[in-house]
């Protein structure tokens, strides 16, 4: 009995403890597991610094309303169409092509169509946000109109779902109220001093396009679609009517693909090269 005992208390460790052996505690400096995406568990979260890095986003952001506003009315737009734009499309780099070509003297149809196909990638959005928000049903009708750049890179930048869905609304709110009083004061303010070409201010919607597109050509893959998709559509620009360039440009995305898939042949790893 004592033997037994003895044996009891050996395997039991010196604290008392019974069950398996937990091993050497981890070496310090050594990462925690990653909180699961899905799950909405992380643990330490800060929500404030969540709050203000949504909010820094839907302020500078919101911001190029203005731009927007201005350029819209510098089309030929009134006030109140401006403010439509933004309010219903909410999708700055498709109001911007949209403005552009009419402003080139483009073809409705031809910059609608322009548009249309800029603003098809918040449908590939939204496909990876439903499996990280899995927000109600109830109010994903209008989660979907928040579904742009900004809210995206925000939200998936997060650790966890509760974490992603506070950065999604937050970006999202602020960005919406903000792109929509800018657009306002840009409309009206291009309205007050006449004409905008003579103020220079018609080139600011393609500048504060390239300013906010140019910090997510992060791989060689995107920075390859980038180039081919400028060289033609600045070449064409003289010879097609205003908004078929983009059109042509949309062509770079599988072009690039598709030589990079004959490069590698069949069979090669599908990992797209980091710079």
């Amino acid at each position: 009995m004592a033997e037994q005992t003895a044996a009891h208390r050996e395997a039991a460790g010196a604290d008392g403890r019974t069950g398996p052996d937990p091993g050497p505690p981890p070496a310090p400096g050594t990462p925690a597991a990653a909180p699961d995406p899905h799950t909405g568990t992380e643990a330490g979260t800060d929500t404030r610094a969540v709050v203000r890095d949504a909010l820094g986003v839907g302020v500078a952001v919101g911001l190029s309303g203005f731009a927007f506003g201005v350029t819209a009315a510098g089309s030929g737009l009134s006030t109140l169409q401006a403010l439509a734009l933004s309010l219903l499309v909410f999708t700055g780099a498709s109001q911007f092509a949209l403005v552009g070509a009419l402003a080139a003297g483009g073809n409705p149809f031809t910059a609608a169509a322009g548009a249309f196909f800029l603003g098809t990638r918040n449908a590939f959005y939204g496909l990876r946000l439903s499996q990280l928000l899995a927000l109600p049903r109830a109010v994903r009708p209008l989660a979907a109109h928040w579904v742009i750049d900004e809210t995206t890179a925000v939200a998936l930048a997060q650790k966890g779902r509760r974490a992603a869905r506070l950065g999604f609304t937050v970006t999202g709110l602020s960005l919406y109220l903000l792109w929509n009083l800018t657009t306002l004061l840009g409309a009206l303010g291009a309205e007050a001093i006449g004409d905008t070409a003579a103020w220079g201010l018609d080139a600011a919607g393609p500048a504060v396009f390239l300013a906010l597109l140019a910090p997510m050509l992060r791989t060689t893959t995107e920075r390859a679609v980038a180039v081919l998709a400028l060289v033609p559509a600045l070449g064409l620009l003289p010879v097609l009517p205003a908004g078929v360039p983009v059109l042509v440009a949309a062509l770079a995305a599988p072009a690039v693909l598709f030589l990079q898939g004959r490069r590698r042949g069949p069979g090669a790893p599908g990992k797209g090269s980091r710079s």
